[in-house]
C-alpha cells in the first residue's frame, strides 16, 4: 500500500492537495477540494490499467465546471429537497433554489465546492470539515468526516461521519461517474421498486415496482433511456449494483449501508453515476427514511466498491 499527497493548485485562496491511495493494480486519487475522487485506475480482462471514472486533468476544469459535479463529496444534502424548504420541529427552513424550483446536492455551495482539512489513515486519507450553523440555510453546527479506503481486496471503501449541536437533516454521497470502457455499459441494480417523480425530479411519494419497465435492471442489461432515478435498495444480495463494460471487461459492484441508489446516466458524458443515498426530499415525507440528525446521534454511511472482470 502507498500513499502520497502533492499540490494541485489553490481554491479561494487555499491550498489543494491530491492524495493517491495505491494497492495492487488499483489507484485512487482523491483531492481536498470538495472531496473529489479525480480518478480511479484498474486493469481491464487483459491486465491493463486505465481510467474508469471522468474527471478533469487539473482543478481549473472542476472550477469551471461545477454543475457536473465529477467525483465530487455531496452535501449537507445530496439529491433534491422540494421547493428549496424544509421543516423541522415546527421550525422552518429555507435553503437555495439552485435545480429549478428545488434544493440540489446542498446548495449553491455546497461540500463539492469547499477545500477540507486532510489526514494519512491506515489504508488511505480522512477528510474532515466544520459546516457552521446556517451554511446553505440548514441547521446546526455540522462536524463531518469522510475516509477513503483502499482495502486489501483492493475495494474502495468510502465512509462518512458527521456530528451536530443541533436538530438538522443529513444526506451525503459520492457523485463518481464511472465510465468502465469505450462502449455500452450493462447495469445491473438489486431493486424491486422506485419512487416516482414530479417533472421536477422530486418524488411523489409513491413506490412502484420495476417489474415490467424499463427501469428494471434486477439482471444486468443497458440502459434504453437517459436516467436520473432513484432505487429503492430493498431486492437484498449483494451486490447491491454492478456495472460492467462489456468491451474491457471492467465491472465495478456497489454496496452500502444507504436505502437508496440514484443512478445518472447522461448519454453526453458517457457516464453512469451510482449515487447510494437516502431518498430525494426525504426531510419532507414522513414516509421515506428519516434522515434527521440530533445531537446526541452519530450520521454513519459506508459504500464499497468493487473491481473486478470477466
Amino acid at each position: 500500500m502507498r500513499i502520497t499527497r502533492e499540490p494541485f493548485g489553490s481554491a479561494d485562496g487555499t491550498d489543494v492537495s491530491r492524495w493517491t491511495l495505491e494497492r495492487g493494480a488499483v489507484r485512487v486519487r482523491v483531492l481536498t477540494y470538495g472531496g473529489i475522487v479525480q480518478s480511479v485506475v484498474t486493469p481491464d480482462r487483459d491486465g491493463v490499467p486505465g481510467e474508469s471514472v471522468l474527471g478533469f486533468p487539473d482543478l481549473t476544469g472542476y472550477l469551471k465546471h461545477p454543475e457536473l459535479y465529477f467525483g465530487a463529496l455531496v452535501g449537507r444534502y445530496a439529491n433534491r429537497i422540494a421547493g428549496g424548504s424544509f421543516a423541522l420541529d415546527g421550525t422552518a427552513y429555507r435553503l437555495a433554489r439552485n435545480g429549478g424550483p428545488n434544493c440540489l446536492h446542498g446548495g449553491e455551495r455546497g461540500f463539492d465546492k469547499h477545500v477540507w482539512d486532510a489526514e494519512e489513515v491506515t489504508s488511505g486519507v480522512r477528510l474532515s470539515r466544520v459546516s457552521p450553523a446556517g451554511e446553505e440555510g440548514f441547521p446546526g453546527r455540522l462536524k463531518v468526516s469522510v475516509s477513503y479506503r483502499l482495502r486489501e481486496d483492493g475495494a474502495l471503501c468510502i465512509g462518512y461521519r458527521a456530528v451536530t449541536d443541533a436538530p438538522t437533516v443529513v444526506a451525503l454521497t459520492n457523485h463518481a461517474y464511472w465510465r468502465l470502457g469505450g462502449g455500452a455499459h450493462e447495469l445491473r441494480v438489486a431493486a424491486d421498486r422506485w419512487t416516482p417523480t414530479d417533472e421536477t425530479g422530486v418524488p411523489t411519494g409513491a413506490f412502484a415496482e420495476v417489474a415490467g419497465t424499463e427501469l428494471d435492471f434486477r439482471t444486468g442489461r443497458p440502459p434504453a433511456i437517459p436516467l436520473d432515478h432513484n432505487f429503492v435498495l430493498d431486492g437484498g444480495g449483494s451486490p447491491a449494483a454492478e456495472l460492467y463494460a462489456p468491451d474491457t471487461g471492467r465491472a465495478v459492484g456497489v454496496d452500502t449501508t444507504e436505502p437508496g441508489l440514484q443512478v445518472y446516466a447522461n448519454p453526453e458524458l458517457g457516464g453512469v453515476a451510482l449515487e447510494t443515498q437516502h431518498f430525494p426530499d426525504s426531510p419532507n415525507r414522513p414516509e421515506f427514511p428519516s434522515t434527521v440528525l440530533r445531537p446526541d446521534e452519530v450520521y454513519m454511511s459506508t459504500t464499497v466498491y468493487r473491481f473486478g472482470t470477466r
